[in-house]
């Protein structure tokens, strides 16, 4: 659309190098890595930086970037969008600390109703935000772009298993009350199968603890954060998908995670916990099946029934080619453009 794009971020310990990219970046160095005093000295360093740099348009992802974004939009006298990624206020970070829930949620209600132009995730997030400050919220899902490749990495290349189903779990946060120690569990009870984590989050080194116990010897496996290109390959090997977050707080509630993308555009059948983003998808396009439980034996269970039933698995795979055709970036990114347009 004709912007000069400049990315501006945190770089941490464990942070990828950025691949090459058709805009500029700036990662910030920061001496605290978390906690009230890394938030402080982010968003003090994010104004200053944004004060020193010129610009006719701020964007700001999620409500832990917003205050310095609207501060500075004030000062420089320059519009500001936020792009809101999740009910931010009720993440289950916040929620069991209500001291710190309570200075974000006043942050939020000072900044939010005074914003225009605001992009959220689904629907329900968006309904959310609508009742409680009464402003209408542009939808923009996190979708790929339609996949046009034909790849013909083997899982030999990979490292992976010609001998055993795979099923997959990834995800740069999986984090608590995500399923995954549940499924760590459910892979114990499933024939000739492998569960394959990819990425990082909270939880990692736990996981990784759990699975040391000699019932998952050769059961699990665990790789890291991976550029997103690479992370598809290994996405397309797979044969199921599993999302699993629990219905423990309104942001999980209401989540549509990338993986459940991903693992459309990968092609593979998806196992999903009972959330209504995510159902709805599952079960209008046809593309696997919805766990009631995260009872580990039930989940196994299911997943059994997934991996056998050839004639659902071959209907899977011609709904899930459908969805993949519609449920693109290049129709979510319409609704970017529009609104956009108005800054160029």
């Amino acid at each position: 659309m004709g912007f000069k794009v400049l990315l501006v971020g945190r770089a941490l310990p464990d942070s990828l190098p950025l691949e090459q990219r058709p805009y500029a970046t700036h990662r910030m160095h920061l001496a605290f890595k978390k906690g009230p005093l890394f938030y402080a000295e982010y968003n003090i360093r994010l104004l200053f930086y944004l004060l020193t740099h010129p610009c006719k348009l701020l964007v700001a992802n999620d409500l832990d970037t917003l205050l310095a974004n609207y501060t500075a939009s004030l000062l420089k006298r320059v519009p500001i969008v936020y792009d809101s990624h999740e009910y931010y206020t009720e993440t289950p970070e916040l929620v069991n600390r209500p001291r710190v829930q309570w200075i974000w949620l006043k942050i939020e209600q000072f900044i939010f109703p005074r914003l225009y132009d605001i992009f959220t995730v689904n629907t329900s997030i968006a309904n959310l935000y609508q009742n409680k400050y009464g402003k209408t919220l542009h939808i923009v899902r996190n979708i790929p772009r339609a996949y046009k490749g034909n790849s013909t990495i083997t899982r030999q290349e990979l490292g992976l298993p010609d001998d055993k189903k795979i099923v997959l779990m990834q995800g740069a946060g999986i984090n608590i009350q995500r399923g995954a120690e549940e499924a760590i569990e459910a892979i114990r009870y499933i024939e000739n199968a492998v569960l394959l984590i990819i990425g990082g989050g909270d939880v990692i080194e736990q996981l990784k603890q759990q699975a040391a116990a000699p019932e998952y010897k050769d059961r699990v496996m665990f790789l890291p954060k991976m550029p997103y290109q690479k992370m598809m390959q290994y996405t397309r090997l797979a044969d199921l998908g599993l999302t699993l977050d629990k219905d423990t707080n309104i942001n999980y509630r209401f989540s549509l995670p990338n993986k459940l993308f991903d693992y459309i555009h990968a092609g593979i059948p998806v196992l999903a916990s009972r959330l209504p983003e995510i159902s709805r998808i599952i079960e209008s396009y046809q593309i696997g099946m919805i766990t009631e439980s995260h009872e580990p034996t039930e989940i196994a269970r299911i997943i059994n029934l997934m991996l056998s039933d050839e004639k659902s698995v071959a209907n899977w795979k011609i709904n899930l080619a459908k969805a993949a055709s519609e449920l693109t970036w290049e129709n979510e990114e319409k609704v970017l453009m529009a609104i956009y347009q108005k800054y160029v």
